[in-house]
């Protein structure tokens, strides 16, 4: 669009559309689309289908209906969704329960499944094979005498979920000099 009076162009910005509200078949054949492109947890779904509910208690009415067909499982959700970052990235425990919580799953459901996806792997196993697949530079570099590329290492195996003393025994593996690597103090396993 151009202004006439001083000839420059002036563009109009268009807001965002509001989602349209749906009424409870429409509601449910949503959510039933929403989980044919990928599985949610019953908190993420739930909070889907409240913006594009056109009456409130119709969500609660789609949600029961989908567990009642077994469309929606958060056991199933929770066990796959662990076992499938487990496998793909490699992720330590912490990491698992971490984000198991962002897709709000209960605590005691999110730490059995990734008991049952960690089924008595150790954590010095999945930290090397972490290092082989996603670190493969400080895999192929011998021994890393920059104290700066060990302190990158940590926290990056810190960030993937693992715990400082198995972390520290596979960067002593690495090191050029493992004794200038300082013990951890005791960490406490946190269920939040």
């Amino acid at each position: 669009m151009r202004s006439e009076a001083s000839g420059t162009l002036l563009y109009s910005v268009q807001q965002p559309r509001k989602p349209r509200r749906l009424a409870d078949e429409e509601l449910f054949e949503f959510a039933v689309k929403c989980l044919g492109m990928r599985a949610f947890s019953t908190g993420d779904l739930r909070s889907k289908l409240h913006m594009r509910a056109a009456r409130p208690g119709a969500v609660d009415a789609v949600i029961d209906r989908l567990k009642d067909i077994g469309y929606l499982d958060d056991r199933r959700f929770a066990e796959t969704f662990a076992a499938v970052r487990l496998q793909n990235d490699g992720f330590g425990r912490q990491r698992l329960l971490t984000d198991l919580r962002a897709r709000r799953i209960s605590g005691n459901l999110a730490t059995e499944a990734v008991d049952h996806a960690l089924d008595g792997k150790s954590e010095a196993d999945l930290i090397d094979a972490y290092i082989e697949r996603r670190m493969s530079s400080l895999a192929a570099a011998g021994r890393i005498d920059d104290d700066r590329k060990l302190a990158a290492a940590y926290r990056r195996l810190r960030r993937a979920g693992f715990t400082s003393g198995p972390i520290l025994a596979a960067l002593k593996r690495v090191a050029a000099r493992p004794e200038s690597l300082e013990e951890p103090p005791e960490e406490e396993e946190s269920h939040e």
